[in-house]
């Protein structure tokens, strides 16, 4: 989606919808701006419910002052302005309250965006900003001083986040990303000790180098798949196994060509022409795929019975992928069903040892976790594949919340042995 092609009215309606419809604010919290080319500030009302936002409820302050609209704007107009007087750079902030947040900021601390690789690359550092009165000079001065530094993602002491960016989307995304990185670090810690990703490999860099090449046919096959990949990961959006920039599909077609979805788009708009196919070790001109695609075209050659394969980062498994906490999936009999032995990698070896790392991959084992990374999950096809991500999402999460009850008692190996005989598991 092209943001330069929607009005600021709609641009701020559409991520406030997000915003809300993800339980990241109130129906009386948070608020956005963008500053167009005018000079003039869009920002949301005051007092008006978050859940019912129209592009008509949108306020603007015309660059001389004057206010333009049937609401008065948000009472923390006074910081927005400020933050774009001090970094005219920037042309986008976004304020809310999310609870995992809110949660560092009643303890003042900040949510450490170093535990995977991608987060600190969108967040950048992370500031604070001294407590101040809502909506008052005092505050935004405090906030604009953290932003004039040179830092574009703020946390505030016993209040919640302000992100700015060059446009709402990339805003939003620095805001989308802090929130993921402080609800992992929670319940990280709820089970063992985070440990931050060191890493020998520039995964950005190693994104792709591969030749082009021309499609000169699309198959009926080609289609469905794109389909049905496209509302898969709308799904997995939907339902928090993705963020807007992580998150990866993948499946195989019939002639051995892969489609998969590209490098640094928005996971809750892409749509089928989006999608990258690759053909021969050849991208599909003028597109860039997922890092992974070596990793992708790998796990394909080496197990045949795999035809679906999705890298995922939800916050539950990937609990587990940042601290020494073994998943075991013996909890109940649809988690070892579905998941099995779930061997944990190093990070590097997703990228620099693929061949090794796609050995792991057998029928015994259709999941691996990559440390400070992600969740590798295989199936016999992109349903399959996206039915054992959720159950390994809600199972991790299971175990968190188990963590709070007591001693987790897996089921005895006897009970393991009749699931595989009645199951047919080996």
């Amino acid at each position: 989606m092209n943001i330069n092609y929607l009005h600021p009215s709609d641009q701020i309606v559409m991520m406030m919808e997000r915003i809300y419809g993800y339980g990241m604010t109130t129906t009386s919290g948070g608020n956005l701006s963008v500053v167009d080319e005018n000079g003039d500030m869009w920002i949301t009302p005051a007092s008006i419910d978050k859940g019912e936002l129209t592009r008509q409820d949108i306020v603007c302050v015309k660059a001389d002052g004057t206010i333009v609209g049937k609401h008065r704007p948000s009472s923390e107009y006074p910081f927005h302005k400020l933050i774009y007087t001090k970094r005219p750079d920037l042309k986008a902030v976004v304020h809310a309250h999310p609870p995992a947040l809110i949660a560092f900021s009643i303890v003042r601390q900040i949510p450490n965006v170093k535990l995977l690789p991608h987060d600190y690359r969108i967040c950048g550092t992370v500031g604070m900003a001294e407590y101040g009165l809502p909506g008052s000079m005092d505050l935004g001065n405090k906030i604009a001083d953290v932003f004039a530094s040179g830092i574009n993602t703020v946390m505030l002491e016993n209040h919640g986040v302000v992100v700015a960016g060059n446009d709402l989307f990339e805003a939003f995304q620095r805001f989308e990303t802090l929130e993921y990185c402080a609800r992992l670090e929670i319940n990280a810690r709820r089970i063992g000790t985070p440990s931050e990703l060191v890493s020998t490999v520039d995964i950005v860099a190693h994104e792709s180098e591969l030749e082009e090449f021309t499609p000169t046919t699309i198959t009926s096959e080609e289609r469905e798949a794109r389909r049905e990949m496209c509302k898969l990961i709308h799904r997995s959006y939907e339902q928090q196994l993705f963020t807007s920039t992580q998150g990866t599909f993948s499946q195989r077609l019939a002639d051995g060509s892969i489609i998969t979805t590209p490098f640094n788009m928005d996971r809750k708009y892409l749509q089928p022409a989006d999608l990258v196919r690759i053909k021969d070790g050849k991208r599909e001109e003028g597109k860039t795929p997922s890092r992974s695609i070596k990793l992708q075209q790998a796990i394909y050659d080496a197990q045949p019975h795999i035809k679906s394969i999705i890298l995922a980062h939800p916050p539950n498994i990937m609990a587990f992928a940042i601290t020494d906490v073994v998943f075991d999936s013996r909890m109940i009999p649809e988690s070892y069903i579905l998941l099995r032995d779930i061997p944990k990698v190093p990070h590097d070896d997703l990228y620099t040892r693929e061949e090794d790392t796609a050995k792991l991959f057998t029928p015994q084992t259709p999941i691996v976790i990559g440390q400070n990374c992600c969740a590798v999950v295989t199936g016999s096809s992109l349903l399959s594949a996206f039915d054992r991500l959720e159950v390994a999402e809600y199972s991790a999460m299971a175990v968190i919340a188990a963590k709070a009850l007591g001693t987790i008692i897996n089921m005895e190996p006897a009970r393991i042995d009749e699931i595989d005989v009645a199951f047919k598991l080996k």
